[in-house]
């Protein structure tokens, strides 16, 4: 049954209220700018006169130092243009103000405001994951020589130095921030002038109004103009990347900082105590970073359920209802990125507690059975036999790296009927931490040289 003028007070709380918050906190001014824009361009094309369009920019210019606390939602205002062009039209007269939306839409100015809110977030963004990645970097140039045990399957593995795990991180990261510079330029292309989904009789200057708001081009195609959401997906999922990259790097940190593990110090700005445990240290800051950045590969998700199996063309499924959580997504992953730089940056790492663990777990068995094809000439398959049983022997006799002999590996080779010229001395060189690491100095190697070469090459994507 019939009975409520429009707006239905469900919709109005349901829909348009929270629409309009949302246009209010991301596009009042990219709106102001697209309106100014839109009206020069008028005015070139002689479709409105000068005189009208000096009238129609001094209208914005006033909405624009009266600010959004001068234009509150109001029932009957469908959305924030409607507010916008409606004081417009108060101040400049119907005659001209009247005029603001010749040769335009809705869907073409809502479709730019989306790109140029987002663009401007997605930057943002960039400039927090170079922060990001400065701290990080910052970190492995103090702890280029920190040795640390390695993990592979969450096992020890080989040594590593904590600098060569930083840079592994500080890379993917890298490729996020190329992902996200690609979905910034699929972004910055103006729909301007599609207005419905069909252009204009009017004769507009696309390219006028694309270089007066600093896009890089058009979106040629008018349907696709209005129509198109990659753009949007494609930021989403450089952010859901980016997401996994840096959960794992949280779960990485939290092990670290684990009293059993002791690797790493969080600072005590970021500790918070247990109500009940005089002793506890908690570091929940990165609980915090790890949860939030789950809320940044939720949304992202959300995002693309909200673009599937959708009509082609101008729909509220990729405006109104898609941009909020994108925008949301996109300042949670900016908090998540502010607050993950700030504990890099104040933290410690333990090189003494850590080089002593280097070794464990024979991490260094590797380089022994190199060493033996490399200096006595073995196959490497039968050198990796005999080291085998060499480690086998040794962990469940409990001796440790530091005291396999010469002896114990002559009899290992003795089974395979290969006899080993080797000393003490020789044995223990090869399981050397340090000299596992300081050899290997390939690119992209843990070694010194290549290590500092890698940080280099890194530093320069910071510019």
């Amino acid at each position: 049954m019939s009975g409520h003028a429009f707006p239905h007070p469900i919709y109005r709380r349901v829909v348009l209220e929270p629409a309009y918050a949302d246009a209010s906190a991301y596009l009042f001014g990219p709106m102001l700018a697209a309106n100014r824009a839109h009206v020069r361009m008028l005015a070139k094309q002689r479709i409105i006169t000068p005189g009208c369009a000096d009238s129609i920019l001094a209208a914005l210019d006033q909405i624009e130092v009266a600010g959004l606390t001068a234009l509150p939602y109001r029932p009957g205002v469908e959305d924030l243009f409607f507010a916008v062009e409606g004081r417009v039209i108060e101040i400049a007269g119907a005659e001209c103000g009247g005029n603001l939306q010749i040769a335009r839409s809705r869907n073409d100015l809502g479709a730019a405001l989306g790109r140029m809110a987002l663009r401007d977030l997605q930057q943002s963004l960039i400039d927090d994951q170079l922060a990001l990645r400065r701290q990080i970097l910052a970190q492995a140039r103090l702890n280029l020589d920190a040795l640390m045990p390695g993990h592979t399957h969450t096992q020890p593995a080989q040594p590593t130095t904590f600098a060569h795990y930083l840079m592994a991180v500080a890379s993917a990261l890298g490729r996020d921030t190329q992902r996200l510079r690609q979905a910034r330029a699929v972004t910055n292309l103006s729909p301007l002038g599609a207005a419905a989904f069909t252009t204009t009789g009017f004769p507009i200057d696309r390219a006028f109004i694309a270089e007066a708001l600093a896009f890089d081009g058009l979106v040629l195609n008018a349907h696709d103009a209005i129509g198109a959401a990659d753009h949007y997906l494609q930021t989403a999922s450089a952010l859901q990347i980016m997401a996994s990259t840096l959960t794992r790097f949280c779960h990485d940190l939290l092990i670290m900082a684990t009293q059993e593990v002791g690797a790493i110090v969080v600072d005590d700005s970021f500790i918070q105590i247990s109500s009940i445990m005089p002793q506890k240290r908690n570091p929940v800051a990165l609980e915090h970073v790890r949860s939030r950045l789950a809320n940044v590969y939720g949304q992202a998700q959300t995002i693309f359920t909200q673009a599937h199996n959708v009509f082609y063309g101008d729909t509220q499924d990729i405006e109104d209802e898609m941009l909020a959580p994108l925008f949301r997504m996109c300042e949670t992953a900016r908090d998540c990125l502010q607050l993950l730089a700030a504990v890099v940056e104040t933290m410690t790492f333990r090189r003494e507690r850590l080089a002593a663990r280097a070794a464990a777990g024979f991490t260094t068995a590797t380089e022994l059975a190199d060493a033996l094809t490399r200096e006595k000439g073995l196959p490497f398959r039968s050198a990796h036999r005999i080291v085998s049983r060499v480690v086998r022997r040794a962990m469940a006799e409990s001796v440790g790296p530091e005291d396999v002999t010469a002896g114990m590996l002559k009899q290992a080779a003795a089974e395979d009927a290969i006899a080993l010229e080797v000393d003490d001395a020789w044995v223990q060189r090869a399981l050397d931490p340090a000299r596992f690491v300081a050899i290997r100095n390939i690119p992209g190697g843990v070694g010194p040289e290549a290590a500092r070469a890698m940080l280099a090459e890194l530093e320069t994507q910071l510019v």
